[in-house]
């Protein structure tokens, strides 16, 4: 798919040959579901969720350092965006299961896009943050 950059003030939308139209304006109607897409935590819950449905302790446990707050929030924002879905068990104890919806699932190849991107660039950034580091040193 084509990306086609427009004037600011256009719309966002899709060419007749079904081309995404890509404006400023629509950069920034879609900030929002950016950040919550491109945030550490939320891609790490994506990508566990995407092995299999998991506990709440699974999760804790299976994404390193995410304190238990921290994964709270971010699943509670994951489910508000319906990327995840919670699911209460009525045993006891109650056990909650956590599982990506088919939008959730539709996220995985652009991140996983994404993160063969960033592997793939990362010595060229660290050399650029490197220079670019030096530089404001000697000045």
């Amino acid at each position: 798919m084509k990306l086609t950059t427009l004037e600011p003030a256009d719309a966002v939308g899709h060419t007749p040959a079904g081309e995404v139209v890509h404006s400023a304006r629509s950069c920034r109607m879609v900030g929002d579901i950016l950040a919550r897409v491109g945030d550490k935590w939320s891609m790490l819950v994506v990508m566990t969720l995407l092995e299999d449905n998991r506990h709440f302790n699974e999760l804790k446990r299976g994404i390193e350092g995410i304190s238990q707050q921290m994964l709270s929030r971010t699943l509670r924002a994951l489910e508000r965006d319906g990327l995840v879905v919670r699911t209460v068990h009525a045993s006891v104890p109650v056990r909650v299961e956590y599982a990506l919806s088919d939008l959730g699932r539709s996220l995985s190849e652009p991140v996983k896009a994404l993160g063969a991107w960033a592997v793939t660039n990362r010595p060229s950034i660290e050399a650029s943050r490197s220079f670019y580091d030096s530089r404001s040193d000697a000045a």
